[in-house]
């Protein structure tokens, strides 16, 4: 690290769980972001503001007005823009040196099976089933860890589910592909604007943790956020060995 990175990052160096070693892992690490909305927003930008040496950004949308009650990355005068470009433009305000992808495109499973095994880290923010489980799959196949959070209404949900782990579930141990699940879109539904951004901000700080190896991830729990009443609920997730995903992957 050169001097201005030293006093850039002084306050990650500061602690024992980071230091230099694990600020210098920040700076070569690669994070891989699926969706630059509600969830994607504090992601991307906490990311950046971390150092994260390189990180793709993945949506195919564009900012529009409604967005602006809680993506944060995003402003009036981007309006219109592809989401990608916009968090980029963010994202480089705050730090210049971060090496940023910015990819307007869907995340099907053929460009998720190449930008995930590019990646250190794999960061869901997307909001539906489908782009949930491709993310899932091209992990468990290239053992990523996946860092997957979602948001509705009030309620928030965060996990890491890691592949590299044997014992760790995958996301379709929790939430299995063939399941009747009632697919929900804050666009229908609404959401409470910071919830995104106290979902995304764990997100984030999961995902440097696992880039810095500091602390240990939530990788076999499930936390769940009530924002009306503020409680969190914490479960303990076990892999599935008859996971149609994982368990081939781990010779079930």
């Amino acid at each position: 690290m050169n001097d201005d990175q030293l006093l850039r990052y002084s306050r990650h160096i500061l602690l024992d769980d980071i230091g230099i070693e694990g600020q210098e892992r920040l700076l070569a690490g690669h994070a891989l972001v699926i969706g630059a909305g509600g969830l994607g927003s504090p992601v991307a930008l906490y990311l950046a503001t971390a150092g994260v040496g390189q990180i793709t950004l993945v949506d195919h949308d564009t900012v529009d007005l409604t967005n602006l009650q809680r993506q944060i990355a995003h402003s009036m005068e981007r309006v219109g823009q592809p989401k990608v470009d916009s968090a980029r433009s963010a994202m480089a305000a705050i730090n210049p040196e971060v090496q940023v992808q910015a990819l307007n495109a869907r995340a099907d499973a053929t460009l998720l099976h190449r930008l995930v095994a590019q990646a250190d880290v794999v960061l869901d923010c997307c909001d539906n089933f489908a782009t949930r489980h491709a993310i899932n799959a091209a992990c468990v196949q290239h053992r990523k860890p996946l860092v997957s959070g979602a948001a509705i209404r009030m309620d928030g949900q965060i996990s890491v589910f890691d592949p590299r782990t044997a014992d760790s579930p995958c996301y379709a141990c929790v939430f299995p592909p063939d399941a009747d699940f009632e697919e929900t879109r804050c666009a229908v539904m609404g959401v409470l604007a910071p919830l995104v951004g106290i979902i995304g901000a764990m997100q984030a700080a999961e995902a440097i943790k696992l880039l810095s190896g500091a602390g240990t991830s939530l990788a076999g729990r499930l936390q769940m956020l009530d924002a009306r009443s503020m409680a969190w609920n914490e479960i303990r997730i076990p892999r599935d060995p008859g996971c149609s995903v994982c368990g081939t992957f781990h010779g079930a």
